[in-house]
């Protein structure tokens, strides 16, 4: 009975598309040691560096870890919540002068209990192509219709929204503001204006932002002055934050829909106390310190071409792209072939992701190998 999904494991081998778990030996800030090898991460979303920093961790504890639990034991509308969830959750309303936020297990977590609970029958997502696996799970478990435009194809969008809008009750208009794989940023600016023209909803996902852009770190959102013009932002703990867990943030009538219709939620066991308090101690302690860092992460990856600290290096080939990894391990270089379903077909790449913890000089063996494909 197991031949089928053996022949399916075969056929992904034979097309060098088969995904395996790797086992590393240890992490630190900004290297990572595989086959005894000690390499520059650059497959990592510890942007910050917070994750795997041991004097950070010892310091946590020492002020405050000491007082959580490791479990919660339970989901949040059982007995599962503790003050830390509340304060965190007060934490980020104050921060993005939102009316209220609400704790999720995992981006992935959130953005599918955004998603599904959100479109009723009757309803009507659009959605940037581009966007992640969890937005598109969390639409096609929907009541409600979706419709995915062109990749920041702002022309495209709106030509949906002009034949379709009016067929239904609420629009929604989904979209990352960095793109996971592409790090290229959406035009939110260009979305408000729609959403505003078309009375439609708008949610953004800051998960690759949150951390990294703005002044304060909020998100791309916070750069362009453009908080109060969204109605839900989602983002990650897990990323530049260093911690685990997400949040989504915006209008009190849509957060409470959210702990009534979000199943993720619902049906979850909460966060650990610990990781909550972890992910509030670095956000009021050590995410204020970054801002100047953060500013030359993010020019690094200009110099390398991308629109933020996300650079692709599309290959095309899933076999070349494999060989471009192993040129770059030999060079002591870690990075992952990204393949589809995570991109496009026949766009299969290495995602390139910096950190604050990695220089130009750290990097400048990376041209000769990576100029083979472009």
């Amino acid at each position: 009975m197991f031949e089928t999904y053996r022949e399916i494991l075969n056929n992904l081998e034979d097309n060098s598309h088969l995904r395996i778990i790797r086992d590393f030996e240890k992490k630190d800030e900004k290297h990572i040691w595989f086959k005894d090898k000690k390499l520059l991460n650059l497959s990592s979303n510890n942007y910050l560096g917070f994750a795997d920093n041991q004097e950070i961790t010892k310091r946590f504890m020492e002020e405050a870890g000491c007082e959580y639990s490791l479990g919660s034991a339970s989901a949040r509308l059982l007995t599962g919540s503790l003050p830390v969830y509340k304060e965190l959750e007060n934490l980020i309303s104050d921060l993005f002068q939102t009316e209220s936020t609400l704790l999720f297990n995992s981006g992935y977590h959130a953005n599918v209990g955004i998603a599904s609970a959100i479109a009723e029958s009757g309803d009507v997502i659009f959605s940037d192509k581009l966007n992640h696996a969890s937005i598109i799970d969390g639409m096609q478990l929907s009541k409600g219709k979706f419709f995915r435009y062109k990749h920041n194809d702002m022309e495209n969008l709106e030509e949906l929204l002009i034949r379709e809008r009016n067929n239904f009750k609420n629009a929604i208009i989904i979209s990352e503001s960095v793109f996971s794989m592409d790090g290229d940023i959406a035009d939110l600016k260009k979305l408000v204006k729609l959403k505003e023209k078309y009375n439609c909803m708008l949610v953004i996902d800051e998960a690759h932002a949150f951390g990294v852009f703005g002044k304060k770190g909020l998100g791309v959102a916070e750069d362009l002055a453009l908080i109060n013009s969204i109605d839900l932002i989602m983002a990650t703990f897990g990323k530049a934050i260093g911690s685990t867990g997400a949040f989504v943030t915006g209008k009190k009538v849509l957060i409470d829909y959210l702990i009534n219709k979000s199943r993720p939620f619902i049906f979850s066991t909460a966060l650990p106390p610990v990781n909550t308090a972890f992910s509030k101690w670095i956000i009021e302690n050590e995410l204020p310190k970054t801002y100047e860092k953060r500013q030359k992460m993010l020019e690094l990856g200009k110099k390398l071409g991308s629109q933020s600290h996300i650079v692709p290096v599309i290959v095309g080939d899933n076999k070349e792209t494999l060989d471009l990894c192993e040129r770059l391990f030999d060079k002591g270089y870690f990075t992952l072939p990204i393949r589809p379903p995570t991109v496009p077909a026949g766009s299969s790449r290495i995602r390139i992701s910096l950190t604050t913890e990695i220089t130009e000089k750290d990097i400048e063996g990376l041209n000769y190998a990576v100029s083979l494909v472009k």
